[in-house]
């Protein structure tokens, strides 16, 4: 037996027989040039028509996709027309260079580029490589490598994998993922956990499984095992028992006390919200906007986006939707929005940092959120992406009061917004944390590398004291308007104002106890996750996740903080966790 070991993304296990994706296109010859019949502009012409092409077939594959698999499958095709991609290319075909070589070198130097840069760009480098090996599939007439067929379920085993290729996975086919490289928050993390695929990530000499031998994989510890015995058939076995005893939400969220943590669900459109709907997730804690956006080459109408978001709030009538403006930039280049041009663009103008580059589009946003939400039941809260001041927060609740939304808030997803989170809420209603961002900011840690997994890590103690930061602060900003109520006409409300969590953390149900336990007032997750959070909450009270939490906090290090807290958790076992 070989043992492989990388990181756990997404839980459940699973025995199956390896299927690699297939050998990538082969590489245009260094040097190849123009043929003497071709001129550049002829070149160049069908160059740009390959890109539209393959613009095109990856937008008709998004038609067909739902949620996050859409939502990346629309940035994908962005790229294939990418201006900055398509100049370079260009120039080298003027330069002699024949329109396949041309097309590679200038991928190649864009996505180093990217790579570079680190952050988010360093994961739009993958959609690159994609991107520029379809040109070169199209420019040829052969068909771009794709996900090997099988009429028997397998596990997919790749170097890395295409945001585009990872967006169509069938799950009745491809029953766990397996990747030599990529971070917990990749493209190939993140989809694999919406889809409910056991997958590891960063498992160093996976290549070199043999194609179609039984390898067992366990998406909770990383592990990825050849030639499986008894010991591994009863772990998948037990698993698949205790996988349907945690099926099903019965759409309350609460301790074993009785206090009640709403389970709300992040969704990226109105198909993702119908199946949170029908999942009894108690609401929507983040709706990412960026759907009505990816794939425009020029900025939604208001009556798009009226409709847009329409379809989002009708699937909640009653209930709380909480709407994440436009988070455009970094990862989410949008051509009528960003500058691609940017050094560090992970630190650069992303968020709610693009009005002041290019004012209006937010005022139009949020205009057309308020016409959706007058036209709906639902209780829509709305909260600004990329907060790092309370100057900030300020300027964005005004522009929501303009609008008439009576319910503004901020994502805290740095450093600066959690720690004087209490003069943040002297403008705001509520904050959700990002943690995901959160992590990557306060360690320092491209949450895209594989490499710096263990520093990015949400059970890092600094996040947790971050998180802890940003409840105190919202108790704080309570107490001070409770202080001061005798100096204002009309007293304000004491109680603390709502935190909640929507970062991927939320769906991990060991650190939900601790996000519990630090005051958090709701959880948002993918609505795969909701029945496993649900039942490991509903096993401690609320005196109990405090001390947990006061554990994890105090931790040396993520793994310790965990391996307390598990310990904590004795139901753990019995639930298959």
């Amino acid at each position: 037996m070989q043992n492989f070991v990388g990181v756990g993304v997404s839980r459940g296990r699973v025995i199956g027989p390896v299927r690699h994706m297939p050998a990538a296109l082969a590489e245009p010859p260094v040097g190849e040039k123009l043929a003497s019949s071709t001129t550049p502009e002829t070149a160049a012409a069908a160059l740009k028509e390959a890109g539209a092409a393959v613009k095109a077939q990856l937008l008709a594959r998004a038609g067909g996709a739902e949620g996050t698999g859409k939502d990346v499958l629309e940035a994908t095709a962005l790229m294939a027309t990418d201006p900055m991609l398509i100049k370079a290319a260009v120039k080298l075909i003027n330069s002699g260079s024949s329109a396949e070589r041309a097309i590679w070198e200038a991928g190649e130097s864009v996505a180093a580029m990217l790579k570079g840069l680190g952050g988010y760009m360093a994961e739009r480098s993958h959609d690159v490589q994609d991107v520029k090996s379809r040109i070169v599939a199209q420019l040829r007439g052969v068909p771009a490598p794709e996900i090997p067929d099988s009429d028997a379920p397998f596990i997919l085993v790749a170097e890395d994998l295409a945001p585009a290729d990872t967006a169509t996975l069938d799950p009745n086919k491809v029953v766990a993922l397996v990747t030599a490289s990529g971070g917990p928050q990749s493209h190939t993390a993140i989809i694999a956990r919406a889809l409910g695929l056991p997958a590891v990530v960063a498992a160093t000499g996976v290549g070199g499984l043999a194609d179609s031998g039984l390898v067992f994989v366990d998406g909770s510890t990383g592990q990825v095992s050849t030639d499986p015995g008894d010991a591994e058939h009863a772990a998948v076995a037990l698993w698949q028992e205790q996988a349907s005893l945690l099926s099903v939400f019965d759409g309350e969220g609460r301790l074993a006390d009785g206090t009640l943590l709403p389970l709300l669900a992040n969704v990226g459109g109105d198909s993702d919200a119908r199946e949170a709907a029908a999942a009894n997730a108690q609401g929507v804690g983040l709706l990412r906007t960026e759907f009505c956006f990816l794939g425009n080459d020029t900025e939604p109408s208001h009556a798009v986006q009226v409709a847009a978001y329409r379809g989002v709030f009708d699937a909640f009538p009653g209930q709380k939707v909480v709407v994440r403006t436009l988070d455009a930039g970094a990862d989410k280049p949008l051509p009528f929005l960003t500058d691609t041009s940017e050094a560090n663009p992970a630190l650069g103008v992303r968020g709610y940092r693009t009005d002041t580059t290019t004012p209006g589009v937010l005022a139009r946003q949020l205009a057309a959120i308020a016409d959706a939400a007058k036209q709906s039941q639902a209780v829509v809260w709305v909260m600004a992406p990329m907060i790092s001041t309370a100057a900030e927060a300020a300027h964005f609740a005004a522009l929501c009061t303009a609008e008439g939304l009576k319910i503004p808030g901020v994502m805290v997803e740095v450093p600066s917004a959690a720690l004087t989170a209490r003069h943040l809420f002297d403008h705001v209603e509520f904050a959700s944390l990002g943690t995901n961002d959160l992590t990557q900011y306060a360690m320092a840690a491209d949450r895209q590398l594989g490499t710096l997994a263990a520093l990015n890590d949400p059970w890092q103690p600094a996040v947790l004291a971050l998180i802890r930061a940003t409840v105190e602060g919202a108790a704080s900003q309570a107490r001070y308007s409770a202080a001061h109520a005798l100096e204002d006409s009309a007293p304000r409300d004491s109680a603390p104002k709502p935190v909640g969590v929507c970062g991927e953390s939320a769906a991990d149900p060991v650190l939900a106890v601790v996000l519990a336990g630090l005051g958090v007032t709701s959880l948002s997750m993918t609505p795969r996750a909701l029945p496993a959070v649900s039942a490991v909450l509903r096993t401690v009270t609320l005196p109990q996740a405090r001390a947990l939490a006061m554990e994890a906090v105090a931790a040396a290090s993520a793994a310790e903080a965990l391996e307390l807290v598990r310990a904590g958790l004795p139901a753990l076992a019995e639930l298959g966790l």
